[in-house]
């Protein structure tokens, strides 16, 4: 998929989150490429980044380049029972409102309640041990909904 991103963040491997449009954008000429190929929430791979540059007000510089993105895999925790590799899963958040140091495993940015995923790699335990007692498995998933 093609978009375009600031000159300054246009970098091979790059992961971003789309947060959507700003209000300039709904009059630019190239909101069709740029913003309307994204999903607001979703977290994206830059793949390939081009030459071409294109004039923005956003971004720094005022520039933006031409960029390949695929949706990105997103690392999060699951119930140790389904993290088996090239399985598939409805992704849910934990039933769990506590602060702790597995939070941003457990509440990812750019997945949500309902995701269909497939888990694309099993990385094993946790460094720490989950604070409410779940038996948690770090898992790499790849979005398919």
């Amino acid at each position: 998929m093609i978009t375009l991103i600031g000159k300054s963040l246009a970098m091979k491997g790059l992961k971003f989150l789309h947060y959507g449009a700003a209000t300039e954008c709904e009059r630019c000429r190239f909101k069709n490429t740029c913003i309307d190929s994204l999903k607001e929430g979703r977290m994206y791979l830059i793949k390939n980044v081009k030459d071409t540059e294109h004039h923005c007000p956003i971004h720094e510089g005022h520039k933006v380049r031409v960029v390949e993105v695929e949706k990105a895999h997103i690392n999060t925790l699951v119930d140790s029972k389904s993290a088996f590799e090239g399985s598939m899963l409805i992704f849910k958040y934990p039933d769990c409102e506590d602060e702790c140091l597995m939070r941003d495993l457990c509440f990812p940015e750019g997945l949500k309640n309902g995701d269909k995923c497939k888990i694309v790699k099993n990385k094993g335990k946790p460094k720490n041990k989950c604070i409410k007692g779940m038996n948690l498995t770090e898992v790499v998933l790849s979005i398919k909904s």
